[in-house]
């Protein structure tokens, strides 16, 4: 293929290893890469560190698979019904494996991303002092202003393996434009060693000049490029599609119970071989 055009079974295969420390939840509710998140299923991957701040379903399916073994995030579990059942399970009672949570607000985990992708070893905030974010001491630290005395927390860097973005169009190269909120794509991008694109349009790359502002990501920090129309699908994605509600309330329902989260599995991601059969399914039943 031209450029860094791949598929996305090719994509994680190559990039996405045990252990990694991955990144799937950039742009908080919009533009979660649920197709890389179920390949990363399909493929089965083990012990990954799930970071980020809302990550609204993805991680919660990442969790019930198995294919976690930390999460490093302000939220994990469905923004319109509340925690995810497989996150409170494995958290709770260690199912299907048990799992290791650090608490960050959505400020704290930018901050901390931010830190390690500019290379230096923690980050300054206010926000968290005297809550009990700020008891966490391996990943916060109160320290003192050198020039005013005065108290303030740091934030350890937080540094990935992996960023997984989904992005409305790119080129070939991986020069990317994102419409709408950030949330922390950037900074995960360059926090990562290894970068994983998909896309809902790819586009030559005199036609990004048009419009520069909005070319957020460099192709040169991203190692493949996927394109794939609804991969954040059911999370929206600005100025594509938007949220699909209904799908999410029925994922709700159906991860209460393990067998549910399970029959959910076999049909939306075991049961399909890639993200086109899985758009053909969805418009089976639309």
């Amino acid at each position: 293929m031209n450029g860094k055009l791949t598929s996305m079974h090719d994509a994680v295969a190559a990039l996405v290893r045990d252990g990694d420390r991955i990144s799937a939840a950039c742009g908080l509710e919009a533009r979660i890469p649920y197709a890389a998140g179920h390949e990363i299923i399909r493929q089965g991957r083990r012990d990954l560190t799930l970071v980020g701040p809302i990550s609204d379903a993805l991680y919660d399916q990442l969790i019930g698979a198995g294919c976690a073994r930390a999460v490093e995030a302000a939220w994990v579990g469905n923004v319109s019904t509340g925690l995810g059942y497989n996150y409170r399970r494995a958290v709770e009672e260690g199912v299907p494996c048990p799992l290791a949570s650090v608490d960050y607000t959505n400020l704290t985990v930018a901050l901390g991303l931010r830190a390690a992708a500019d290379g230096v070893p923690f980050a300054i905030t206010r926000s968290i002092a005297g809550t009990d974010f700020a008891r966490q001491t391996d990943v916060f630290r109160s320290i003192v202003d050198p020039w005013t005395g005065e108290s303030v927390m740091a934030v350890k860097a937080i540094p990935l393996d992996v960023a997984i973005v989904h992005a409305q169009r790119a080129d070939e190269n991986g020069n990317a434009q994102v419409l709408g909120n950030l949330g922390t794509t950037v900074e995960s991008v360059r926090a990562a060693k290894r970068c994983i694109l998909s896309v809902e349009e790819i586009v030559p790359a005199e036609s990004l000049t048009i419009t520069p502002n909005a070319t957020v990501i460099p192709g040169f920090l991203v190692d493949a490029v996927v394109l794939e129309p609804l991969g954040a699908h059911p999370a929206p994605v600005p100025g594509i599609s938007e949220r699909d509600h209904a799908f999410y309330a029925a994922y709700s329902d159906a991860a209460r119970t393990r067998d549910g989260f399970a029959a959910w599995r076999a049909q939306w991601i075991d049961g399909v071989s890639d993200r086109r059969a899985y758009r053909e399914r969805l418009r089976m039943f639309a």
